[in-house]
């Protein structure tokens, strides 16, 4: 059976064919560590995780997926300068944050996870390459600037059908020395306002990365020149995409072969944002809601379909885990455990296997999922014991496709997930007495606040204030590897 993936820039269903036989390689656009992430930002990991999932357990490819940092740009350089925090602390810690909360919600690790500011050799080539092509150009007034040319490049607009002449004037850099207000910027010359240290030497001054050059860079660096799915949010289509995809392929790369997009996370109607002030964070969901629950919400619907979050939705969510969670209890043991090496012999049933082919479709794997348990409940009443195992695991494959296994050890309460009794009990102790230090630093009090923050720093946890307040986190004994 062929795997059929919905192309972006097609806007059809196209059977996959990897560019390698037997591998893929996937590049996700991670998060801007400008601030801490919600579930709106994290939905496009679950949804690209069981791409991952399905790509490796349903037809067996040895899968790269690469998901970059965005770590310098326009927002982090602010956002800290108010915070009073040099850059790249203010965006490791968010970083952190980010690992953290895709952590809580079983989100594998990328294979690898670059970030941008390692990859500025990189980039620097790209340029060059591009300015000796004839489709950029540095700013004839010595700023430093270097611009992608749009005109000179007649695929521009092809990832999303739009008209050269259509397009709005590019919004991120200073339009003083561009050659049309549409050139949109690789490179940012160094500002006076701007830290040191958040500049890099370029043969045309210096600066630091625009946006869309850092992903063309990375992509490369870890995927080739040619490489199989570009993936990341609706919202990032124009200009984002759009800009990778027209240097990439100005410079004469293939660039990616299939572009996949997912939907937004919506709450009464509207994207959530920080600019709306509806954001939901992962650690404050997961401190009444299981974390097995919440990526069972963010991930049941189909991937390029728009989830709309309202009071009711993670009730919902609880009640078809319990569902599943107590058929494979009933039928394999209150202590069963299953880890996907265990289930990796199991035959998927052969509607959940054409439904996942079709585009991901997660609604209708899920439907076959749950004509299982049925059909198990009823070969429980009959005490068909053989059969009753057949589709107990069965069950626990298909979900653990889906990244909903309920009897995989990361959701059991070791601390790899989060969010069970012992740690919400703790994240209580710990909330009250940060609470007692804000009131002891409001009454100017600061040697008892002082102890507390030592108290807290002595069991492992660490206190940062910030402008939105105190936030607390476990410090981490390890380090992830980046550039």
């Amino acid at each position: 059976m062929s795997l059929q993936i919905f192309d972006t820039a097609t806007r059809e269903l196209r059977d996959f064919e990897p560019v390698e036989p037997g591998k893929v390689g996937i590049y996700i656009c991670g998060l801007t560590t400008q601030g801490s992430p919600h579930i709106g930002h994290l939905r496009f990991a679950v949804a690209f995780d069981v791409l991952r999932n399905w790509l490796t357990r349903g037809h067996g490819y040895d899968v790269t997926l690469v998901r970059n940092v965005t770590d310098i740009d326009d927002k982090i350089l602010r956002k800290s300068a108010e915070a009073g925090e040099p850059w790249f602390a203010w965006s490791y810690l968010h970083e952190r944050e980010t690992s953290d909360a895709l952590d809580i919600l079983g989100v594998q690790r990328p294979t690898y996870e670059p970030r941008a500011t390692g990859h500025v050799t990189d980039m620097v080539e790209l340029m060059e390459l591009l300015i000796e092509r004839g489709h950029a150009y540095p700013a004839a007034d010595g700023s430093g600037d270097v611009y992608f040319d749009v005109k000179s490049f007649d695929e521009y607009g092809a990832l999303t059908r739009q008209k050269l002449d259509d397009m709005e004037d590019a919004a991120d850099a200073d339009p003083r020395a561009k050659r049309d207000p549409r050139d949109f910027a690789l490179w940012k010359g160094r500002k006076a306002d701007e830290p040191a240290s958040a500049n890099w030497p370029t043969p045309w001054g210096e600066g630091r990365p625009g946006w869309h050059l850092e992903c063309s860079a990375m992509a490369r660096r870890w995927l080739g020149d040619t490489f199989d799915i570009h993936g990341g949010g609706i919202d990032l289509r124009f200009p984002h995409h759009e800009n990778e995809q027209a240097q990439s392929r100005a410079a004469g790369l293939g660039f990616a072969r299939y572009w996949m997009h997912n939907g937004w996370v919506t709450l009464s109607g509207e994207k959530m944002s920080k600019s709306l002030g509806n954001t939901l964070s992962v650690t404050e969901l997961t401190k009444t809601v299981r974390p097995l629950v919440l990526r069972y919400y963010l991930g049941s619907v189909h991937y390029r379909s728009t989830i709309e979050y309202t009071s009711d939705s993670l009730a919902e969510a609880n009640a078809a885990v319990e569902r599943i969670e107590g058929f494979l209890r009933r039928a394999l043991g209150e202590d069963a455990v299953l880890t996907s090496a265990d289930l990796a012999d199991v035959e998927l049933p052969e509607a959940f296997v054409a439904t996942m082919d079709d585009d991901l479709n997660v609604s209708g794997a899920l439907a076959a999922c749950f004509d299982a348990i049925r059909e198990g409940n009823t070969a429980i009443d009959e005490a068909d014991v053989r059969r009753v195992e057949e589709l107990a695991l069965q069950v626990a494959a298909m979900t653990d496709v889906l990244g909903v296994n309920p009897l995989d050890p990361k959701w059991s309460g070791n601390g790899s997930a989060g969010g069970d009794e012992t740690k919400r009990a703790l994240g209580a102790l710990v909330d009250a007495l940060v609470e007692q230090r804000k009131t002891a630093r409001a009454a100017k009090d600061f040697a008892t606040a002082d102890i507390i923050r030592d108290q807290l720093a002595d069991a492992g946890v660490v206190v940062e204030d910030t402008p939105d307040g105190a936030r607390w986190s476990v410090a981490r004994t390890g380090r992830k590897d980046n550039d």
